[in-house]
């Protein structure tokens, strides 16, 4: 019952920012003028109500975890890694050049169709908590240990560049940490969980292969 009556508060936010996505969406293809970031742009918003209709789904039908991390800290962790980022889009948007505007958008749209390809490889499994259900190891898993974060925070730089001052960065540099730490807690939980996953985490890369 527990499980269950957590799901909704993620459901509603999921559908409720898949609302206002496709409110904005038609007036905004209604008055820009057709160029490679225009396009560029709305396929990034696709994708990203696309991601969030996929939260929507996985969360009605993930399957209830086999075991989490206990305490108050990983849930910290897991809740401002998740929603920090949102803060970003309360500073002022810069005036950005055609470069950086395209740069921006390109880096979205790379980061929420990734995110996509992750979700939608990590279905039922998904939770924002470090809880574990069936170890993935497959399509962009067999890569790197975190497609999910590592796509995320590509997109989150796009959006970056869009709103970048001091207060932005540091709210960035600090949702950053915080997805470092929810790594941390995924880990240790899905290790005492399952004992292949000391051989996977070993010869598959947490974030970039070869560097980290």
């Amino acid at each position: 019952m527990y499980d269950i009556m957590m799901r909704f508060p993620l459901l509603i936010w999921a559908l409720f920012c898949v609302t206002l996505k496709l409110r904005d969406l038609v007036p905004y293809m209604n008055k820009h003028p057709l160029d490679f970031v225009y396009l560029a742009d709305i396929l990034s918003r696709l994708s990203a109500t696309i991601f969030l209709l996929l939260i929507a789904v996985v969360v009605i039908a993930r399957t209830r975890p086999s075991a989490k991390a206990s305490g108050i800290k990983p849930r910290i962790a897991a809740l401002a890694g998740t929603f920090l980022t949102y803060a970003i889009a309360l500073f002022s948007r810069r005036e950005l050049s055609v470069s950086m505007e395209m740069t921006s958008t390109v880096l979205i749209l790379i980061g929420t169709l990734g995110a996509v390809v992750a979700l939608a490889q990590l279905g039922r499994s998904f939770s924002i908590m470090a809880e574990t259900r069936k170890l993935v190891t497959s399509g962009p898993y067999r890569f790197v240990r975190h497609p999910l974060y590592l796509t995320e925070e590509i997109a989150m730089l796009g959006i970056f560049l869009q709103f970048a001052s001091v207060w932005a960065a540091l709210i960035l540099a600090l949702q950053i940490i915080f997805q470092l730490r929810r790594m941390d807690n995924e880990e240790a939980v899905l290790t005492s969980q399952f004992l292949e996953y000391a051989t996977y985490s070993q010869t598959t890369a947490r974030l970039i292969p070869g560097i980290y």
